[in-house]
C-alpha cells in the first residue's frame, strides 16, 4: 500500500515538539525539531514519542521510525512576556499596518518619534507600512493627523501565541492533528 511518509526524505519529517502538558511549545513559529534532533532527545530520554511518521531509518544495528510528534518529559514554563523583536511587534499587530492595514513592505515606527524623546519600547512601537512611515515622518499620529488601529502595548506571551494561531504554517502533517487548534484543514 501507497503511504506518503515511506517516499519522503527524512529531512521532509519535521517532529511536533509539545511541552510536558501536551500543549505545543509554541503556535508562532510552530515548534517544530529536525528529525536528528528528535531522535537525540529520544535516545537521552528527554522525550516521549507521541506519534511517528511511516518513514524509518537505520543504522547497522537499529531501526526506527521517525517520530512525528514527540513531548518533552519535564515541563518548560514559558515567559510571561516576550523579547521585544522585529517578529514579535509584527506578531502583536497582526502583520499589517496599524495606520492602514497594509500588509506588505511593514516596518516600525515609533509612535513618539526617537527625536522628540521617544524610546524602542512595546508601549512605544506600531508596525507600519513604509509608505505610512514616511508620510508621518517625525512626527507623532496626531501631528501627521494619523490615528493608529490599536494603541502599542506590552503584549503577553499567551497573547502572541493566540495571535500565532492565525497563521498557521504552509505544512502541517495529519498527526498533528489533535495538538494543534487551527481553524483550517490540515494535510498530510
Amino acid at each position: 500500500m501507497y503511504h506518503p511518509d515511506l517516499i519522503r526524505h527524512p529531512d521532509g519529517c519535521p517532529t511536533l515538539v509539545l511541552n510536558a502538558d501536551y500543549t505545543p511549545l509554541s503556535y508562532y513559529p510552530l515548534s517544530l525539531w529536525p528529525w536528528q534532533t528528535a531522535i537525540k532527545a529520544v535516545f537521552l530520554e528527554r522525550v516521549d514519542i507521541v506519534s511517528h511518521y511511516e518513514r524509518e531509518v537505520h543504522s547497522p544495528s537499529f531501526t526506527m521510525k521517525l517520530p512525528s510528534v514527540i513531548a518533552l518529559r519535564q515541563f518548560v514554563k514559558p515567559s510571561a512576556f516576550p523579547a521585544f523583536t522585529r517578529f514579535n511587534l509584527f506578531l502583536r499587530d497582526g502583520f499589517e499596518c496599524q495606520y492602514c492595514g497594509e500588509r506588505r513592505d511593514l516596518t516600525f515606527d515609533h509612535v513618539i518619534p526617537r527625536a522628540q524623546g521617544g524610546r524602542t519600547t512595546w508601549e512605544n512601537v506600531s508596525t507600519a507600512c513604509a509608505p505610512c512611515n514616511l508620510r508621518k515622518g517625525g512626527r507623532t499620529p496626531k501631528q501627521a493627523h494619523m490615528s493608529l488601529t490599536q494603541e502599542p502595548h506590552r503584549p503577553t506571551s499567551w497573547a502572541l501565541q493566540e495571535n500565532g494561531r492565525r497563521f498557521p504554517p504552509n505544512y502541517l502533517h495529519d498527526s498533528w492533528r489533535d495538538w494543534l487548534y487551527w481553524d483550517v484543514p490540515l494535510e498530510a
